[in-house]
Formats: C-alpha cells, structure tokens, sequence
C-alpha cells in the first residue's frame, strides 16, 4: 500500500491506496509520526494481509482524533475494512463503497490440492490447520470490533453470512454496505462529505 500525505479541501489529508502488505502498520506509524498535520487517513484497497490489516487499524486508532474516509467512488474491501475502523472518526461518504466478505482459506487451491494428494492423515491435518486458524482469526476480529466501537452483529449479520466460494447458486463472495447499514452497525460513526 502507498501512503501518500496530501492537502485536500483545506486540511491535510494521508492517501492510502493499494494491496495491504505485512509492512504496512510500520509505514502507516512512520507517516503519521512524520507529518503531525494529517488529519485523515482516505482509504481506497482491495485488501491484502488480514493480520497487517487489523494491526494498521490499531496504529491509527494509537493517534487520538485521526478520522478514516472512503470517499465517494472509491472502495475499501477485505483487510481495508479493519484498517478503516481503525479511525476514531469514521465515514463513507455516499458513493464510497464498503465491501465485506467471510474470510477464508479456501483460494489456496494449490495447497488443497497438494495435500489431498497426499492422503488422509494430510488431509485430516490440513482441516485441522485452517479450522484452528479460522478461529483464531474470528476471535481477533471480534476483540478488534469491540474495541473499535463497531458492532459485533456485521460480523454474525453480514461478514461470516457470505459464502466463501462462489458457485452457480452463489455467485458473489462479497457484499457491500448500504449507508443504511454503514450507520446501524457503526461502521460509520460521523455524518460528513467534504
């Protein structure tokens, strides 16, 4: 992701832009140390690291006051969605899309594949390995939810009710927010277009 600090409308503005990578909350931390006057963070990322994504989220949060922007026409999917509830302010503007899927392992096909071609025992192991992984990972973005002041109902209500492969019944993994929903789950905690 490129971190880009920027006057925007008469206020100074940090652009976030692309992939989220494990680098990214040491970068978001040194960007924000190095220019005092940034004000908003505006996001726009199809996502990337899911751990970087809540730790980047967790650095903003470290800067009291920082608000978190999709603009309008702009998108923030996946791991993007933690960086952004990372803000103690938080809006999408209309247009802006707030985009949410389940998460999940099930895109390693290589590694699927490979397994399953070693037999059972590997097999059984590797169900083992994602099934634990999986709840570790809910149970972080659950802890990050509540101290984020998100609900914890996108998660049960929206996020873990989309299917993780497409198929003909089913052929979106995703999902996006209406403005409606952005405020009931508190996603967006501030009115606010610039």
């Amino acid at each position: 992701m490129t971190l880009t600090p920027t006057d925007r409308n008469g206020i100074r503005v940090l652009i976030a832009e692309g992939k989220i990578d494990t680098g990214l909350p040491a970068r978001l931390r040194a960007a924000i140390e190095k220019d005092d006057r940034i004000e908003e963070i505006w996001l726009r990322s199809g996502g990337g690291d899911a751990a970087a994504g809540n730790a980047a989220g967790k650095v903003i949060r470290s800067f009291p006051g920082l608000m978190t922007r999709i603009p309008s026409g702009w998108a923030c999917f996946s791991a993007c969605n933690f960086v952004f509830m990372g803000g103690d302010r938080r809006v999408v503007e209309p247009g802006g899309v707030f985009m949410v899927h389940m998460f999940t392992h099930t895109n390693q096909r290589d590694v699927i594949q490979e397994t399953i071609a070693e037999g059972t025992n590997a097999t059984a192991g590797l169900i083992g390995e994602i099934e634990q992984s999986s709840a570790l990972l809910a149970s972080d973005d659950n802890d990050f939810l509540i101290r984020m002041g998100v609900s914890r109902k996108l998660l049960t209500d929206v996020m873990y009710r989309q299917q993780a492969v497409k198929s003909a019944e089913n052929p979106s993994t995703r999902y996006c927010l209406t403005q409606d929903e952005v405020r009931r789950y508190n996603v967006m905690n501030v009115e606010g277009a610039l």
